[in-house]
Formats: C-alpha cells, structure tokens, sequence
C-alpha cells in the first residue's frame, strides 16, 4: 500500500505569493486593455475589494487555503453575479484578461491547460444573458 500525496493546482501554480500576481495581473490588464472595457466599467475604479475577493476565491478554487469560504459562505458564483449582465462579450472579455495574465506566469502546459479549461467552464457558468 502507497501513500498518494495529490499535488493541487495551487501548489503547481506556486502558493500564494504566485496566484497574487495573477489576480494583481489580470486586473491590471482589465484595466488598460480596451478590449476589456464592458466588464471593467462593471468593477469601478477601486478593486482592491474585489482583487482580494477574487484571490480568496481562486485560492480555495485551486485547492489551497478556503479563504473565501472561511469569510463569506459558499461562494455562490452565479447568484453574486446575478446582477450583472454577463453574456458572451463579457465571458470572452473576462476570459481575455485571465488568459494574457497567464501568459505571463510561468507554469507547466499541464497546468496552463487544466487552468484554460476550468476557467472557460467556469466563465461559462457565469452567462446570465
């Protein structure tokens, strides 16, 4: 009998320090890139809140520290973004920004592949329109 030690997304990406640059990444393209403006018009000006919102989500999303969970509950994806208006534009645009912040962190095809197809699912889930 073997111990299998199962290594999460979280710990291939590289722990905290890792996934912060990510999420800092990712809003900072949705930010500049004018592709992005729909879903940056829906964030405000200030995203600290939601910056840090979203690394506690994708911490415990990615098999880390449940930080979200340990704050506010169950994350409810789809009925805290009821009250916007996501369709495919914004599904695509968010997905936009994700994917050019992973660009620019190193991991493995694996990883990048596993991560594109649990975001897109994910995005996807989101459509409300």
């Amino acid at each position: 009998m073997s111990d299998v030690v199962e290594v999460t997304p979280y710990e291939l990406l590289g722990g905290a320090s890792v996934l912060r640059q990510l999420v800092d990444r990712f809003y900072d393209i949705m930010a500049s890139d004018s592709r992005a403006a729909g879903i940056h018009a829906m964030h405000g000006q200030d995203t600290t809140l939601i910056r840090e919102k979203l690394f506690e989500f994708l911490s415990g999303w990615l098999g880390g520290p449940q930080l979200f969970i340990e704050k506010y509950g169950h994350p409810r994806l789809r009925s805290r973004h009821m009250p916007f208006a996501i369709g495919e534009s914004e599904r695509d645009q968010w997905m936009l920004c994700m994917l050019q912040a992973m660009a620019e962190i190193p991991m493995s095809d694996d990883l990048r592949s596993h991560l594109e197809e649990a975001f897109m699912k994910t995005a996807d889930f989101m459509r409300n329109h």
